[in-house]
C-alpha cells in the first residue's frame, strides 16, 4: 500500500509540475511545489530526482527547477486522456461559429480553419483527402508569441515547414487508427519539429474520410484544453458537412 501511495504522490507532483509550466513557460522550484502539496521542499527535490532519473523532467543549466521532457509530455496526455472535457457553452460556441458563412466546401472549411486558431490560440491545419497537396492554415502568429519562438531561427524553420507543404502533409494524413492522435516532439519524426507537438483528428462526410484537421504548437501546449476542443470540432465539422 505504501508503494502505491508513493507512485500516487510523485504522479501528481509531475502531473502538477507539468501543468504549472504549460501555463508559466517558466521552471518549477520545488518551493512552488511544497507549498501545492504541503510538503518540505526537501521532500519535493527528492520525488522531482526520482522523475528526472526516470526520463520525465529535465532541468536547465540556468535553473534549479524543472521542466517537463517529451516523456514527461506523453505521461500527461496519457494520464488526462479520459479527464478531458469541453464546457457546454464552448461546445456551444463551437457549433455556432460553425453556422457562419456559406455552406459551400471551401468556405466551411476557411471558417473551421479559423475557428479552431481562435480557440487554440495556436497554428490550425485543414487538409483535404481528395486535393493531397492543398491545406488551410491560419494563427501563425499565435505561435509566434509563444517564447519558445521568440529566436528568429526557430522562426525560420517553422515558416519553412508551413511553406513546405508536402513534408507537413505527409505527417498530417498518416495512416492514424485513433480518432485523435497526438504527435510529441521526436514522435512527429521530423527534426525540424522536435519541439513542436501536432494534435490532428480526421473529419468525415456520408462517413467517408475527408480530410484531417491539425493543431501545431509547442510541445509546452494546453493539451488539456486544446484536445477535446479538436475532437469536439471535427465532429461538428462532420456532422455540418452532411448538411451540404
Amino acid at each position: 500500500m505504501r508503494n502505491i501511495d508513493q507512485i500516487s504522490r510523485r504522479n501528481a507532483v509531475l502531473i502538477k509540475t507539468i501543468s504549472r509550466y504549460i501555463k508559466n513557460a517558466e521552471p518549477v522550484s520545488s518551493q512552488d511545489m511544497s507549498r501545492s502539496f504541503d510538503l518540505s521542499s526537501a521532500t519535493i527535490r527528492n520525488i522531482f530526482s526520482e522523475l528526472e532519473d526516470a526520463g520525465f523532467l529535465t532541468h536547465p543549466y540556468t535553473s534549479g527547477g524543472r521542466i517537463p521532457t517529451q516523456k514527461g509530455y506523453r505521461f500527461y496526455v496519457d494520464y488526462l486522456a479520459d479527464q478531458m472535457e469541453l464546457l457546454d457553452v464552448e461546445k456551444e460556441s463551437i457549433l455556432m461559429g460553425l453556422k457562419k458563412g456559406t455552406r459551400q466546401l471551401d468556405d466551411i472549411l476557411d471558417t473551421t480553419t479559423n475557428l479552431v486558431s481562435q480557440l487554440t490560440h495556436y497554428a490550425s491545419i485543414v487538409s483535404t483527402l481528395e486535393r493531397q497537396d492543398k491545406f488551410l492554415y491560419k494563427g501563425l502568429s499565435f505561435i509566434l508569441e509563444q517564447p519558445e519562438f521568440h529566436d528568429a531561427g526557430r522562426i525560420r524553420i517553422l515558416i519553412k515547414l508551413l511553406e513546405d507543404k508536402q513534408g507537413l502533409l505527409d505527417i498530417i494524413n498518416r495512416s492514424f487508427e485513433s480518432k485523435i492522435n497526438i504527435l510529441i516532439g521526436e514522435e512527429l519524426e521530423c527534426r525540424e519539429m522536435q519541439d513542436c507537438s501536432l494534435i490532428v483528428s480526421t473529419y468525415f462526410i456520408n462517413d467517408r474520410p475527408l480530410g484531417r484537421l491539425a493543431v501545431l504548437g509547442p510541445t509546452r501546449m494546453e493539451y488539456e484544453h486544446i484536445i477535446p476542443t479538436l475532437e469536439y470540432v471535427s465532429d461538428a465539422l462532420t456532422l455540418t458537412l452532411k448538411d451540404i
